[in-house]
């Protein structure tokens, strides 16, 4: 059977709202009044931290399907001014999420025990909150939120393989250029990290044969497996990868912005970064490349994100 990433139909609820006339559903979900009927209509918990947990009326997969949103809706109502990754989020919310995480991905495992007939993940999209509400790719709601989905794998199998020009399965393009021009010191920069729990995977042990994901994506595996989610040190190495590939992604746009650019301010490792990225060739040869294409082409320009967009996710492999 062929590998690749896999489209299905799934069937859904109509959200009983209109979405206002000259308004994009994309900037109607981020209202207020959009918000306030996922708690009344779709809401399953909601916490004085502000988090809810919600099932997901548009959703990915009618196996299982619900979210954790960080709705500050009506704490913040600029949706560009809104926590969108965990580094944004007060400490004292991201330990209730990090333990409501645990809870239920522990649950899923117990839930949906064999992964021959269960695809199951959990994780976030971290966003650049410059970019355009409506852009391709990016989630319909504008607050830090996470997935926990359960996907038939029989479905999967009978799922035509997708159109790999959807802009849905890109990112952009920032991975396939890592790969491509700085595989090594992108892994090496990585490597560098302290991390004990979680422990880089070699590409196809990672690997899920029926959708080819992570797609040479960097992986790790978590030692102890979801008993380890129990531990502290697990959701600190988990935000400890999230941090370094903050740095290495914006140390690389500010050399692509700027010749010769110092460090970033405010990255999290900066003797990591000054060892292994300041002085590569490979990485500083590909931001000049990058440089000098933005600066003749207007179109490859205005697509690049300058913040780091991605999604990082826990899921049981096969």
């Amino acid at each position: 059977m062929q590998s690749g990433p896999r489209e299905i139909v799934t069937p859904f609820r109509p959200i009983p709202l209109d979405v206002p006339e000259g308004m994009k559903p994309n900037e109607f979900f981020n209202s207020t009044e959009n918000l306030n009927d996922l708690v009344h209509n779709n809401g399953l918990l909601v916490n004085p931290e502000g988090l809810l947990l919600y099932r997901k009326a548009l959703g990915h997969s009618n196996v299982f399907d619900a979210s954790i949103i960080y709705n500050t809706s009506q704490s913040i109502l600029d949706p560009l001014g809104r926590p969108v990754r965990r580094t944004q989020v007060p400490d004292a919310v991201k330990n209730v999420w990090n333990r409501m995480n645990q809870i239920i991905i522990e649950y899923m495992l117990e839930r949906y025990p064999d992964p021959q007939r269960s695809l199951v993940l959990a994780g976030e999209a971290s966003l650049d909150a410059t970019w355009p509400l409506t852009s391709p790719g990016v989630p319909s709601i504008r607050m830090l939120h996470n997935h926990f989905i359960v996907f038939d794998q029989q479905q999967l199998r009978a799922s035509p393989l997708a159109d790999a020009d959807n802009p849905n399965l890109t990112d952009g393009g920032q991975h396939s250029l890592f790969q491509a021009h700085m595989r090594d010191v992108y892994r090496a920069f990585f490597a560098g990290l302290d991390l004990q729990i979680l422990r880089p995977c070699p590409d196809d042990a990672c690997r899920l044969a029926l959708t080819g994901y992570p797609q040479g994506l960097p992986s790790w595996e978590i030692e102890g497996g979801g008993a380890a989610l129990k531990e502290v040190r697990f959701w600190k190495e988990y935000d400890t990868l999230l941090k370094g590939f903050i740095d290495f992604y914006q140390t690389f746009f500010t050399q692509v912005s700027t010749r010769n650019a110092p460090l970033p301010r405010d990255i999290h490792f900066p003797a990591l970064v000054e060892a292994k990225l300041q002085f590569d060739n490979d990485f500083l040869k590909t931001a000049k490349m990058v440089r000098d294409r933005c600066i003749r082409d207007a179109k490859y320009a205005n697509a690049i994100r300058w913040q780091p967009a991605f999604k990082q996710l826990i899921y049981r492999n096969d």
